[in-house]
């Protein structure tokens, strides 16, 4: 038995993990499998509930579970609580809490899809990629930080720090997703700037000493930020820091056609690993139905096979959502022009009946 910690949040994030949780029930009739879910409140709901984004309750479930699969936190009931209080603040927390540093996200243009992605088809290609992004360090994390007031002057400061061994245990986690991919590793820093960046590379090249099939290049983040859309298809797997890596997989999520198609899945030394869609918790949309469960299922899916070591049944999933897919099923947010467009839970029972 694998034990769930099923986070749910706000906005669309309860109606998308409801979805995940009824492809991870098939799931388990399909292939033997068995889940135990426990659900705890995180985001603004946890906020309502106990006073704080992350209760010690919700914490000390997922120390007791095997993996974590979250859905999405905050909106605007939240947005004027101080930065110590956003939902926000949940995901990070727990981010650090199990020492999660490294964030995988891949960027698969689906082929039904191509028409929906804002790139042309003879530039967009086959686009699959994958973002490894550093998650515990650098400026998001880095002190000291905050704001101050003198003589009339107000000003705000955030710092950016990287060990060595920070940098050498994400890139060791990218060179290895290489080998199983297409062996190239594209490492995103801006050195000619900044000093992290420089121990950034140093380290990097260090590392792909170990890993002599898979070949290493360098690029700079803003020139890598006008690559990804010019030529995508040049990129395998994209290894970088905290900031940049959030910024470019947005970046990337966008040119597959909607960002509710991508999930990810962060990953540290020991278990539990974390899984969550990308997009935000869209409370404008909430409740309506329109919500695309996609990338909830494929965290789910990613989950199987990090966690669980259940690439068969990972595959299925993966191989059903693809098959809705070619047979035309839509969620509103995919802009193709053609296809049954279907509610959030119509999605659900379409991929679970493909399971």
């Amino acid at each position: 038995m694998y034990k769930i910690a099923f986070l749910a949040g706000d906005g669309i994030g309860p109606e998308v993990m409801a979805e995940a949780k009824k492809v991870l029930k098939t799931v388990e009739k399909k292939f033997g499998f068995k889940f135990d879910f426990h659900e705890g409140l995180v985001g603004g709901a946890a906020i309502d509930a106990y006073g704080v984004p992350l209760p010690e309750s919700t914490v000390k479930l997922c120390e007791d579970c095997d993996a974590i699969l979250f859905g999405a936190v905050g909106g605007q009931k939240w947005d004027a609580l101080s930065s110590q209080l956003r939902p926000e603040k949940a995901i990070l927390g727990l981010r650090k809490h199990f020492g999660l540093y490294a964030n995988l996200r891949p960027a698969i243009l689906f082929p039904p899809l191509v028409s929906a992605s804002p790139i042309k088809q003879e530039i967009i290609g086959n686009l699959d990629l994958l973002i490894v992004r550093e998650l515990t360090g650098g400026l998001y994390f880095g002190t000291p930080k905050g704001r101050e007031e003198t003589g009339g002057v107000v000003r705000a400061f955030d710092t950016m720090i990287y060990t060595e061994e920070e940098i050498k245990r994400v890139a060791h986690i990218a060179f290895k997703a290489a080998q199983n991919r297409k062996k190239r590793v594209t490492s995103v820093d801006k050195a000619n700037v900044l000093a992290t960046s420089r121990l950034w590379r140093e380290v990097v090249e260090r590392i792909a000493k170990e890993y002599p099939d898979v070949e290493l290049s360098h690029m700079y983040v803003d020139n890598c930020s006008m690559q990804l859309v010019v030529n995508p298809g040049q990129f395998d797997v994209i290894l970088t820091e905290n900031t940049f890596g959030d910024i470019l997989s947005d970046e990337s999520a966008v040119l597959t056609g909607s960002i509710g198609m991508l999930p990810s899945a962060s990953l540290g030394d020991k278990k539990p690993y974390l899984y969550e869609p990308t997009h935000g918790s869209a409370p404008d949309i909430a409740g309506t139905g329109r919500a695309n469960p996609i990338a909830c299922i494929l965290s789910a899916a990613m989950m199987l096979e990090y966690s669980f070591g259940a690439s068969e049944a990972s595959n299925a999933v993966k191989q059903a959502v693809t098959r809705a897919l070619d047979e035309g099923y839509r969620t509103s947010d995919i802009k193709t022009g053609a296809g049954k467009v279907v509610s959030t839970t119509e999605m659900g029972d379409v991929i679970v009946n493909f399971i």
